[in-house]
């Protein structure tokens, strides 16, 4: 079997391949993941378990504020 008659066969199969092959090893989670940075406490066992975001940041100034509007 001569290599160079059948190249075009050689990379659309290589492309499938390739693509099959990123189907088959995507994560099952969404893109964007958020590592916590707080360590998780388990939770009572009567009460669902909560998530907790807490934001860190000065207050904008009324110039600031007027800046970005």
């Amino acid at each position: 079997m001569n290599v160079a008659k059948n190249m075009e066969v050689i990379a659309v199969a290589a492309a499938i391949l390739l693509g099959a092959s990123c189907y088959a090893t995507a994560p099952a989670a969404p893109a964007l993941q958020v590592a916590s940075s707080t360590a998780t406490l388990a939770a009572p066992a009567d009460t669902a378990a909560m998530h907790v975001v807490v934001v860190k940041a000065k207050r904008l100034s009324v110039t600031e504020k007027a800046r970005f509007a």
